[in-house]
């Protein structure tokens, strides 16, 4: 029994001894795979919020005021945008928006007007109250999102 446990050991040293002059894998060829639709980065052009093409993409949709008004804003060129509203009972139209440093500048008649971002309680409005996600034209003019 001592001869075969001596026989097992040396032949478990030469078969770990073998083990250890195994060859590492050659090296695999790698590509590098380049996204060509951004730029690198620190390249001019990158995204920064400030200047992408619509400051105020995000507030594009329907916003809902009080007794049916609303407005609908589509972004048009960059830094433009169409504004669909109903303002009031008897005022209606279509008017052009262009970013601006705190929300969308349109005219609508003779006044200038700019939309901006508040909440509901910001609106003046008691329909709107406790609401927090709005567009605010002036004091008791908004529209908000459910």
């Amino acid at each position: 029994m001592q001869k075969s446990m001596i026989l097992m050991g040396a032949a478990a040293l030469g078969v770990l001894s073998g083990c250890e002059k195994a060859e590492a894998p050659a090296p695999t060829e790698t590509t590098e795979v380049v996204d060509e639709t951004m730029p690198p980065e620190g390249a001019e052009g990158e995204a920064d919020p400030a200047t992408a093409p619509h400051r105020f993409a995000s507030w594009a949709g329907k916003w809902t005021g009080v007794e049916g008004m609303f407005v609908t804003i589509t972004p048009g060129a960059p830094g433009q945008y169409k504004l669909e509203m109903q303002s009031d009972l008897d005022t209606k139209g279509s008017y052009d928006g262009t970013d601006s440093e705190h929300g969308i500048k349109f005219k609508r008649g003779a006044e200038e007007l700019s939309l901006r971002r508040g909440s509901g309680d910001e609106t003046g409005l008691k329909y709107l109250a406790g609401k927090k996600e709005c567009l605010i034209v002036k004091d008791g003019e908004g529209y908000c999102r459910d």
